[in-house]
């Protein structure tokens, strides 16, 4: 673990509100030097406390106007369920999270499609189809009225 200090956690809500700032903003904003914010963030970046910078994509600006998270219990008689099931689950496009649980949940899907009849054709023809399966229920997204896009620093 990496023990960030308070100008580390600065630097970090500065890049967190804008990911695309050059290291000589983010030195001006912070208070410092260039040389030393490049090796503040080099620091962050080679311990992995930064572990990227991406682009947030609208998905309904791209037609997906459906969301739905698929809440899947896995029939764990066999070995490899899970590994089978999560290898099966990536090569759906339309699958853009997966996620994993303890409890009466195993695994959570989340969907997009363009629209109800696209994500029915998916749902019959690829996640009815992913192996190991022993009950499913689905949720969909009515309305995102939180998405943190930064942790409390």
């Amino acid at each position: 673990m990496h023990v960030l200090d308070d100008t580390d956690r600065r630097l970090l809500r500065l890049m967190q509100h804008d990911p695309t700032a050059s290291t000589a903003d983010l030195a001006s904003q912070a208070g410092l030097t260039k040389a030393s914010c490049w090796r503040r963030v080099e620091r962050m970046e080679t311990s992995g406390v930064i572990t990227g910078r991406s682009v947030q994509i609208d998905p309904k600006a791209l037609g997906y106007e459906v969301e739905v998270s698929l809440r899947i219990t896995l029939d764990k008689t066999q070995s490899n369920a899970f590994d089978t099931f999560i290898a099966a689950a990536r090569t759906i496009p339309e699958v853009n999270e997966i996620q994993t649980f303890l409890g009466r949940v195993d695994v959570r899907l989340n969907i997009l499609a363009r629209d109800m009849a696209h994500y029915q054709d998916i749902y019959r023809s690829q996640i009815l189809a992913l192996p190991h399966i022993n009950d499913i229920e689905s949720l969909m997204l009515v309305a995102n009225l939180k998405n943190a896009e930064s942790l409390p620093l």
